[in-house]
């Protein structure tokens, strides 16, 4: 079953170094995430919050994830804290009925 992780942060950063961590290039690692679907990247400058929404094939490729090294990585982040995630499993009966994306599936390479 499809599975969605929601995970958020405060960042005591500038937008600048914000948007210097999250380049293009450095978002084509997430293509090698098993299991990933897609990614949303989010952010509220007003609240110093940022995060992500995924949208993973099963739980245990989301869990895979949230347990390994990039979420690892994230969280001992000097300049964050606050950090959050969820795991919520995919109603794709009622999504397909409101157009969510879920047969959508991130560029490869």
């Amino acid at each position: 079953m499809p599975t969605i992780v929601q995970i958020n942060f405060n960042y005591d950063v500038s937008e600048e170094e914000l948007a210097r961590r999250s380049n293009p290039e450095r978002a084509k690692m997430f293509r090698t995430v098993k299991g990933l679907r897609w990614k949303v990247w989010m952010r509220n400058p007003q609240r110093r919050e940022s995060g992500g929404i995924y949208l993973f094939d099963d739980r245990a490729s989301a869990q895979a994830y949230v347990d390994g090294p990039i979420v690892a990585a994230a969280r001992t982040l000097p300049d964050s804290s606050g950090h959050s995630v969820k795991m919520f499993e995919v109603r794709e009966d009622v999504s397909a009925i409101t157009g969510a994306p879920i047969d959508v599936r991130m560029p490869t390479g």
